[in-house]
């Protein structure tokens, strides 16, 4: 028999057990997505500074493309909905993509309050 979940007091306490076992490990994968975008964003910064130093652009279009049909099939391979994962890439990247935009403009900045004041000494 089900009950209705309107409240904590009409659930029956094998089934707020399951919900609470189930929301624990929900909980516990939220965080570890958290971190592991942590550790991407990381990343991301670090080849973002590579660009700038290296006047590359911003966004690789050819990569991105790349990335997202490799990330459809992986989503297919594990039964997740390859346009929900192409969604979640491509919001990613933009992401990624303004990141990179601003650390070439500061970039760009830098050497250019650096080359004016070499100029003056």
């Amino acid at each position: 028999m089900t009950s209705s979940n309107t409240g904590n007091g009409d659930v029956e306490p094998a089934v707020r057990a399951e919900l609470d076992r189930l929301r624990d490990s929900i909980d516990n994968i939220d965080a570890a997505i958290v971190h592991m975008l942590a550790e991407r964003f990381k990343c991301t910064q670090q080849v973002g500074h590579l660009k700038a130093v290296h006047q590359l652009p911003p966004a690789d279009p050819a990569r991105e493309a790349r990335q997202i049909a490799r990330l459809r099939g992986l989503a297919e391979d594990a039964k997740l909905d390859p346009a929900f994962a192409e969604t979640f890439l491509t919001f990613i990247i933009a992401e990624v993509i303004r990141h990179h935009e601003r650390i070439a403009e500061d970039t760009a900045n830098d050497h250019t309050a650096h080359d004016h004041t070499t100029e003056h000494a």
